[in-house]
């Protein structure tokens, strides 16, 4: 045995012995059919000091029972943190155990790093070396403003289409990615798609690992996770379409449906890099949380769907009716609202950031002679959407700017208190991205007569285009600009990449200006 390999083994099994609680039962040199790592690495949730790193074991991803191919209990892990990427300069190390309970999943809080730094890491298991993947800690508190170069995304159906988005977000310069839900979809495989879903709806915990296995195979998502940190929160689809707190899409029994839940919620955890608190149950895991980025920005990750009060109205695109103003109706919930309340009125950072699912502006459409809106939306819950942004107008005005997923399609929004009155004060911004894929080619957006119509009718939305792509964000002390990159097709490779439109925002005066 080579003398650096030997080396190696001895203070990973070192480490081991320190670390692992029952460490006779640890599997110290696995052997495995494949490469255990064929599920990619990623990093995410950075701090001042440290960041997680995450991999999953999986020869067989797609293995029936859900494990990845793999049966023993435990199985040791190195990792490293270094400075240079031929690792000649470790930082940090130590093992972790991928156990059976988490799909042999592994979640490594690493600390003691130096603020502001990019980095290199890698994961070992037996023979098998993961690739190397990029990231990086948080600017310090009291460090001077340098800019934030970050982008978000959000939506990835895998059968609708080809995640070229991420071939070129690969090639962006970037701190930070925010993915705001909707990472995979429970849809049952259907073919004469670009690509199609192995099984039925998943419902099981078997079922949404194994959903997860397949996304995670796909090797331009595995390189955008490789590149940089991400921050990580969901939407319906890592569940169940348009599912409300304990209310499924079809209302289904509570129970039933809470089991699920529990089972989405679980195998989410399992793929994603998060920093958040273990739950007593799978059901109630709590996901909203905050990263600071040194003094220039403050994230707020929200959680729109665990808390949230049923659609009104039946769901869908309605008129109004009397059930949405009922004024307990909530997305956040009030324990979430008032931590978000709380920490808006503390927090000094210059910009703050609340990264969240739905669209916050109200888009209204007449069909058959009457206004229609989204009920899954804001605008379905007005009372609750009323109170967000009085929240932000109370405690950040002027320096807050939402980001938002889920509608398939590119917005630049103002966001006022009453959208029913355009002479009211603009308290803050809304940048809504497309998805990477789902709904397929997409397009341009509305024209004509039917776009002066919309505008018309919605004065706070300045931008619609529903392309596919990603948002590219540049942000530093005077100024916010949000870049709409999107591709012109998903169903084939080799789509280019092009810059839609460019949106500004100035620090201390909201609202959106072209260019």
């Amino acid at each position: 045995m080579h003398r650096r390999r030997f080396l190696l083994d001895l203070s990973v099994c070192t480490l081991a012995l320190a670390e692992l609680p029952g460490a006779r039962r640890v599997t110290w040199r696995p052997r495995f059919v494949a490469d255990p790592f064929s599920l990619g690495i990623a990093s995410g949730d950075p701090l001042p000091d440290g960041v997680v790193l995450w991999t999953r074991l999986a020869p067989d991803p797609l293995a029936e029972d859900g494990f990845g191919g793999l049966t023993d209990e435990r199985i040791a892990v190195a990792w490293e943190v270094a400075d240079d990427e031929a690792f000649t300069k470790v930082v940090r190390r130590g093992v972790a155990q991928a156990t059976r309970e988490l799909a042999y999943s592994v979640h490594v809080e690493v600390d003691g790093l130096a603020p502001d730094r990019w980095y290199h890491y890698r994961f070992t298991a037996g023979d098998a070396r993961s690739p190397i993947g990029r990231t990086r800690t948080a600017p310090a508190r009291t460090a001077a403003i340098t800019p934030l170069h970050f982008a978000f995304v959000s939506c990835q159906h895998f059968e609708q289409g080809l995640y070229t988005a991420y071939e070129h977000l690969a090639n962006e310069r970037l701190d930070l990615i925010a993915h705001l839900g909707d990472y995979i979809y429970e849809g049952a495989g259907v073919d004469a798609r670009v690509r199609r879903h192995d099984g039925a709806e998943i419902t099981t915990l078997r079922d949404y690992r194994r959903r997860y296995a397949q996304y995670k195979q796909d090797p331009a998502l595995q390189r955008a996770h490789a590149m940089c940190p991400w921050t990580v929160t969901w939407d319906d689809h890592e569940v169940d379409n348009n599912y409300a707190g304990d209310s499924s899409e079809r209302r289904d029994p509570v129970d039933g449906f809470l089991a699920r839940r529990a089972a989405g919620y679980q195998a989410w955890y399992e793929h994603q890099p998060v920093r958040v608190p273990r739950p007593t149950r799978w059901s109630d895991l709590a996901i909203h949380r905050t990263i600071s980025w040194g003094p220039l920005a403050r994230f707020w990750v929200l959680d729109t769907r665990q808390y949230r009060t049923d659609q009104a109205c039946g769901d869908g695109r309605k008129p109004r009716c009397a059930e949405m103003d009922a004024p307990d109706r909530t997305l956040l919930g009030s324990a979430q609202e008032r931590w978000l309340a709380d920490g808006l009125a503390a927090s000094d950072a210059r910009w703050q950031v609340l990264a969240q699912q739905v669209m916050v502006a109200p888009f209204v459409a007449t069909v058959q002679e009457q206004p229609v809106m989204s009920m899954d939306q804001w605008s379905g819950y007005p009372v609750a959407q009323r109170r967000f942004v009085e929240t932000i107008g109370a405690h950040a005005p002027g320096r807050a700017v939402v980001i938002t997923g889920d509608i398939h399609a590119n917005w630049a929004n103002d966001l006022r208190v009453d959208f029913e009155r355009p002479d009211t004060p603009v308290v803050a911004t809304e940048f809504v991205g497309t998805s990477i894929s789902s709904g397929g080619n997409g397009s341009d957006g509305f024209t004509g007569a039917r776009a002066d119509a919309l505008r018309a009718q919605n004065p706070h939305i300045h931008w619609h285009n529903a392309r596919r792509g990603y948002v590219h964000c540049t942000v530093d002390g005077d100024a916010w600009q949000s870049r709409y990159r999107t591709v012109p097709f998903v169903d084939r490779p080799g789509a280019p990449v092009e810059t839609a439109a460019t949106f500004r925002v100035e620090h201390g005066r909201p609202g959106v200006v072209r260019g």
